[in-house]
This record gives C-alpha cells, structure tokens and sequence, in this order.
C-alpha cells in the first residue's frame, strides 16, 4: 500500500510533464501512422496489381525493420537533426511493413471468380478496385493499421532519445537513476494507450468508409504541423540548446542542482548518450554534459568548461564485486588489486579514443594497455565461465570490464564471461544484486548519489577518499557488496562545447556559459 501511495504522490508532483509527455507521444504516433497508412495503403495496392515490384518493395521495408530503432535513429541524425521530424520519419517506417504486407495479402488473396464476376457485370477496373477488393479485403488492410500502431507506441519511447518528447523520457531517466516509480510513470501510460487506441481502431475498422477523410485530413494535418513546428523551433531558439542523456537530468548532481548553482537557464533536449556527441558535432545542441576521459573529447574538438564552482562530485572508478562471490573466490581481489592507481585520466581517455574514434578492438586495446604497464597477460581460457563481468553501455566500461577478465585470467586461472551492455546503472546494479553478474566497474560519484542516495547533500564532502569510504561501508552493509581498490582516474561529469564556439564566445567555465546565456536573453 505504501508503494501504490508513493507512486500517486509522484504522478501528482509530475502531473504537468506528465501530461506534456502523453501529448507528445500520441502526436508522434497517430501522425506517422497517418503518413504511413496512406503511403504503405498506396504501396500495397500498387504492388499487388504489378507482381514484379512486390519482391523489391516488401524486401525493402522488411529490411528496414531488422534495423535496431537506436541505429535508425542515429543513421537520420546527421540528415534531419534532432526533434519530431526524424521521429516522425523512424516511426513512419517503423509502421510500412505491417501496412504494406497486410494490403498486399488482403488484395492478392480474394477469390479470381469474384473479380471475373465484377468484370462480367461491367465493372472498370478501378471500379472492382473500390467497390469490390477494398471492401473484401478490408479486414486484413485495418489489421495491418492496427498491428502498426501498436507497434509504434512501443517505438516511440525511444524517440526520447533524440529530444522528440514522450513518454519515453521518463521511462529512461527511471532507469537511469533506479528510480521505479518514474519508469511506470511512463510505462503504464504507454501501455493503456496502445490497448484503448486498439480498441477504438477495432471500432473505426467496423465504420471504416465513414473514417476515411479524417484519416487523410489528419495526414495532411500532420505534414503542415511538423513544417510549422520545425520552423517556429528554429525561429524562436534564442537560448543555447543543451543534449542531456536521461540520468543526468534527473540524479542527483545532475541539471536540476547545477541549474541552481550556476544560475543556468538552458533549453534542455534529453538524448541517448552516443547521439548527443554526434548531436553537438553537427551543431543541433550547443552544450552537452560528458564525462572528463572520454576519448570524443578530443575527436570531436570539444572544449571541457571548468566546474568553477566544485559541483561535480569526484567519480573515481573501481570494481565492485558480491561478498559472496569474494568469498567463494577470494584470489579475484588480489588479483584486481594490482590494478590500484594504474589508470591516469589520460590513459584511459586514450583508451575510450582508441576504440571511439580508430575503430580498434576493445579487447585488444584492453591487452595492449595491460602489456604496455607490465603485466604478463598471455593466457586466454576458455569453458563454463565461474566468473561473469557486466559493464554499461558506454566505452569506458566496455575496456574495463575486458581488463578485469584479463587480469583475472591470467592471474587466478579462473574462467571468466563477459554480459556487457547493460542500459543503465540500476539493470545493471539489480543483475549484481540478483547474482546474474558478479562484478563489473563502478564509479564513487555514481553509487553515491545514484544507488545511495543520501537524503542531505551535505552529508559527505565531495573528496575522493572521503566518498570512496562512505560508499565502500554503506554498500557493505546494505546490499553485501565490496569495493575494491580504485583504479586511479576521475572521471567525473563535465559540461563540452565545441572549442570554436566556446573560443568565439569567450566561454572557459560553466560560469561564463551562465553569463552568456543570460547576455542572450535579454538581447
């Protein structure tokens, strides 16, 4: 009971943004759902009176959906920005195949004695088209809307990804902070809307011909909104644009304490990390927060603004293990100890560039670096693992769970496996906890105010010995989890400009950033 009133406390305190995401993502799914009804209708018909073109038409939106949406989004990016337009046109062709097959099935499968019967009685072929084939075939054409449809409330949550809204924003900052009660704040919303939208599409499809002009009106409608609201964004854009990924929005020294420091008024876009680098790149977002030892800051010839003001507090990183994996295999801590103060921040921003940036092999740059301080890492074994590693989705904690495998290999004989890619620091944490990975590399600043979340700010100082051993007790106590020794760099947040609009605009710290950006208000 206490959890159901926390939630509803939470959907009251968020009730507005909440709202505002609901719009945003129903707009986003019934206009490309218009736009791709009346294209993938038009396809289907055309492809099933001209057979020749079936097999290159179906085969062209099947290969478009075995595209992951994250990749899509990013392949359209560089061309259409960040926004509803490139959201528009994912979900749009998200939505063909189901459209296009269903009408192309729905047409082709109707008995020839029926259209031999129509034409016998002095029908066009248009004629047979409308009065004949649509009506029969309707039933498989609106399954095809319907199927499209919901597949598109799904996909819509990730277009939160690349600052198109909805209600994916709070699903991912949920996950991103460990925080339940937002991911059902925007999970459950999504759910109800595909299974009421169903059901009234189940209705239209009964009163189908009657629906026909909204359809196409609300198509029309969609084209004109998406030109107007791309314009208006750009006519009114008077403030620097900042690409925020989900979990620096909402954690705990994240924008909303840093806006209270530094004074900051920026237009936020939320955005998946990977996207926002190539976001500030091709200039759709001006300012992006970051991480110090990434290796795109040197790639894409970005500029760090000084913390002037001490915000940040200090992200040294260092593997955390399960009390009861140390115990069953107490040779790991020895072995990983000898990773202690090993890495500067500008090896391993290096490292993140090397694989970034080059394109080299994460496993390989992992072994070279072991070589290059001395280590004698030769041995690769292979079995049933004893051991699993998991890491995030980012570079740096892809290279450092390959060098813990490493390491351990080489130095206990164990087997070790890897789980990487976990979306998120509570999946990841939560897989910890339930025994489904026994390490992986964590960072102080991250367990304290992510994991810890301790009720007072401050409750510690924000010194990297004084963090290290708050967050090595309370995690001992609290969930039977170990830190192990810290492996040197800080790799704290940090927010990036490009260095020739910072250069131009004379911007060194976030402070100056807070000066500018109120010097263009008022202009």
């Amino acid at each position: 009971m206490m959890q159901i009133n926390r939630f509803i406390s939470f959907i009251d305190s968020h009730r507005e943004e909440l709202l505002n995401q609901i719009t945003e993502h129903l707009w986003l799914t019934l206009i490309s759902l218009a736009i791709a009804s009346t294209i993938g209708l038009s396809l289907g018909l055309l492809i099933s009176k001209n057979k020749r073109l079936s097999s290159p038409v179906i085969g062209f939106v099947n290969a478009i959906q075995t595209v992951p949406s994250v990749a899509l989004l990013g392949f359209l990016l560089p061309f259409l920005g960040i926004g509803v337009i490139p959201a528009i046109v994912a979900l749009f062709l998200y939505a063909l195949l189901p459209i296009v097959r269903n009408t192309y099935a729905g047409i082709t499968e109707i008995d020839p004695a029926i259209r031999e019967a129509a034409k016998g009685m002095g029908m066009s072929p248009l004629q047979v088209l409308i009065k004949v084939e649509i009506p029969l075939a309707m039933p498989v054409l609106f399954a095809g809307i319907r199927t499209a449809f919901v597949i598109n409330v799904g996909i819509a949550t990730l277009c939160a990804l690349i600052a198109a809204g909805g209600l994916g924003e709070f699903i991912f900052r949920g996950l991103s902070t460990n925080n339940p009660y937002m991911i059902l704040a925007g999970a459950i919303p999504a759910a109800l809307m595909a299974l009421i939208f169903d059901g009234l599409m189940g209705y239209i499809q009964r009163h189908v011909y009657l629906m026909i002009k909204p359809i196409l009106f609300t198509a029309v409608a969609g084209l004109i909104f998406i030109a107007w609201y791309s314009i208006n964004k750009q006519v009114n854009h008077k403030q620097f644009v900042a690409g925020f990924p989900s979990e620096f929005i909402e954690r705990g020294d994240g924008y909303v304490g840093l806006k209270e420091t530094y004074n900051l008024d920026l237009e936020v876009k939320e955005m998946e990390i990977g996207l926002m680098y190539q976001a500030v790149k091709n200039e759709h977002v001006d300012v992006i927060s970051g991480f110090s030892t990434d290796g795109r800051i040197e790639a894409f010839n970005l500029y760090k603004l000084t913390d002037d003001k001490n915000y940040f507090p200090p992200y040294h990183a260092a593997p955390i293990i399960r009390q009861k994996t140390l115990s069953k295999y107490p040779q790991i801590a020895v072995a990983l100890d000898e990773l202690k103060n090993s890495i500067s921040d500008e090896e391993m921003a290096r490292m993140n560039y090397l694989v970034d940036e080059k394109g080299e092999d994460i496993e390989e740059v992992a072994l070279n670096f072991l070589k290059d301080k001395g280590f004698q890492v030769d041995v690769s074994l292979a079995g049933n693992p004893d051991v699993l590693i998991g890491s995030k989705n980012f570079t740096e904690s892809y290279i450092l769970a390959h060098i813990f495998k490493i390491i351990i290999e080489n130095k206990t004989g164990l087997i070790v496996d890897l789980k990487l890619g976990f979306g998120g620091t509570k999946l990841l944490f939560d897989a910890l906890n339930a025994g489904e990975v026994d390490l992986y590399p964590e960072y102080t600043g991250t367990g304290l105010l992510v994991i810890l979340k301790p009720e007072k700010k401050d409750q510690i100082a924000y010194e990297k010995d004084e963090v290290y051993d708050f967050v090595s007790r309370e995690f001992e106590k609290k969930y039977g989890i170990i830190w192990l020794a810290p492996l040197g760099f800080n790799n704290t947040f940090a927010l990036m400009m490009r260095k020739d609009q910072a250069e131009n605009l004379n911007i060194r710290s976030i402070s100056d950033l807070a000066r500018v950006d109120k010097s263009k208000e008022t202009d």
